[in-house]
């Protein structure tokens, strides 16, 4: 592949021509590597003279070693600055532990019927992409581009999956910025082609780590081989052994029915390798006991529908008795009386609100 084929639309080419803030998010991996030196050599060949920049949101230590230096080589290779954004409340690994500790809590106080499994990102609810990309990156770009037009790029291609294969070229977000997809059409050969042909490398985790895909050294939508290569590398091994103690600790496995304790377990102490046992184990008791609370009995949007009756109150009453004793946990409300009165607190404090 020589010539790029950036797909456009009239929307896009209007902007450009009026030279907006032109942003390209960059993780390191292949496909925002590609979507930067195509978008740059398009906006060359519109005299774009607007501003331009590549911005990273870094995760933390969930990002490879290398990923940030292939941004700055990229940057670096285009005379572009690189902007560089974190989350200031801790980075991905620090949330995930976080709403386990979040979750906890509003099981012990019955802000929630049921435990919630919310400690990981799930393809549903991809809060690390949400909470630690789109949001903080959006936010730096109103601030730094005030006032202007910006263009949103991304290297999101439709080859990835079913959903994204649905997606549009381009849009608009309620704030005004518009979200562009320049290599929608790309596929995987002629995205590393292109890199190629331009001068540069792509991250060192494909060739060198046999990694199909590059985000996350850990990612929730990694497949096994991924998964297991990301294991081989020194560098990913104390992340592994952290996420597994969060597996551990919660019971939750990290890709819904897929735990990571089992993809690399000899990486694991004998003692972390029991422990896990432990927690499948608890994780199979707990949905066990949680099957006897009925939909009704849930919340709905964090709040009772209506007050129990007696049975069910003491339903709720044996089934949080029980996983607060294989969990530890310090549980209030474990009484028939005291679930009724946090229902009644709850429905109460939803109507002054709504008031």
């Amino acid at each position: 592949m020589v010539e790029i084929s950036v797909a456009s639309t009239v929307e896009v080419d209007h902007a450009v021509k009026q030279n907006a803030a032109v942003a390209i998010g960059v993780s390191g991996g292949k496909d925002s590597q590609a979507a930067a030196l195509a978008t740059f050599a398009y906006l060359d060949a519109k005299g774009h003279v607007g501003p331009r920049a590549l911005i990273h949101s870094d995760l933390g230590s969930v990002e490879w070693n290398d990923s940030l230096p292939t941004c700055e080589r990229l940057a670096e290779h285009l005379g572009a600055e690189l902007i560089v954004v974190r989350r200031k409340a801790g980075d991905l690994m620090e949330r995930w532990e976080a709403r386990w500790a979040s979750s906890k809590q509003r099981y012990a106080e019955l802000s929630t019927v049921t435990l919630v499994p919310c400690c990981w990102s799930t393809p549903s609810l991809r809060f690390c992409t949400s909470e630690l990309k789109t949001h903080i990156i959006r936010a730096e770009l109103r601030r730094r581009f005030k006032g202007m037009q910006v263009v949103n790029v991304t290297g999101v291609r439709r080859q990835e999956s079913a959903a994204r294969a649905k997606g549009s070229i381009a849009d608009r977000d309620g704030d005004g910025i518009i979200n562009w997809r320049p290599i929608s059409d790309w596929s995987v050969a002629e995205v590393f082609s292109y890199i190629a042909h331009r001068g540069l490398s792509a991250h060192m985790a494909y060739a060198t780590f046999g990694m199909s895909r590059v985000s996350c050294r850990y990612c929730i939508m990694s497949n096994i081989d991924d998964l297991k290569a990301a294991s081989a590398q020194e560098e990913a091994r104390p992340l592994y052994r952290r996420m597994v103690q969060l597996e551990i600790d919660s019971s939750f496995a990290f890709q819904g029915s897929r735990w990571l304790g089992d993809i690399a377990p000899q990486l694991l102490s004998e003692e972390m390798r029991e422990a896990l046992a432990l927690a499948r184990h608890r994780a199979i008791l707990r949905k066990d006991i949680e099957g006897q609370i009925t939909k009704p009995m849930l919340y709905v949007k964090g709040w009772p529908t209506r007050m129990l009756t007696d049975d069910e109150a003491a339903i709720l009453s044996s089934v949080r008795n029980k996983v607060t004793e294989i969990y530890g946990f310090e549980s209030q409300c474990l009484t028939v009386d005291s679930i009724h009165q946090r229902y009644a607190d709850l429905m109460s404090e939803r109507d002054r609100r709504a008031a």
